[in-house]
């Protein structure tokens, strides 16, 4: 199976890098992981509505240009389903039987994700009604992905 995790922004904080590269290293047996940043688009602290959309939407097309057509997309979105960690195992094993190899997982910007991201998703997934840092979402994201491989190999994991 080959992962791609797609994030607006460079991710800065180093206690954060060092706990998704110490996750992507154990994903590695696993699956194949990419993880691929896009530019965020700089704004002022005060913006409109009008403003906020046209941020995502440039996001959202540099979010795009990194997507395959024969890929499987999955959007953290606020308003998407909630999975337990075993529901996430089943939706990654269901999507390996059934030939769809490739998985991209989108994590929007601070404003989130552009209608036309949210189109293109296969299914928008939620971790809670409340709202994390997307930097922190990576982390996050990685640790989850690698406990569905493992929960599909029935190996163990703390729980």
């Amino acid at each position: 199976m080959h992962i791609s995790i797609v994030t607006v922004g460079k991710l800065k904080e180093k206690y954060l890098k060092l706990g998704i590269e110490e996750y992507v290293k154990r994903l590695n047996s696993y699956a194949k992981i990419d993880l691929i940043e896009v530019a965020d688009e700089k704004a002022p602290e005060e913006l409109s509505e009008i403003e906020m959309e046209q941020v995502k939407q440039k996001e959202g097309e540099r979010i795009l240009a990194k997507i395959n057509q024969d890929t499987y997309v999955i959007a953290l979105a606020i308003n998407g389903r909630l999975k337990s960690s075993e529901e996430l195992a089943e939706t990654l094993d269901k999507l390996a039987t059934y030939g769809k190899s490739k998985v991209a997982f989108i994590i929007g910007g601070s404003l989130g994700l552009s209608n036309d991201v949210l189109k293109r998703a296969d299914e928008q997934l939620s971790f809670s009604k409340m709202t994390f840092p997307h930097q922190l979402m990576k982390l996050i994201l990685v640790e989850q992905v690698y406990r569905a491989f493992r929960i599909n190999r029935g190996e163990p994991y703390h729980k």
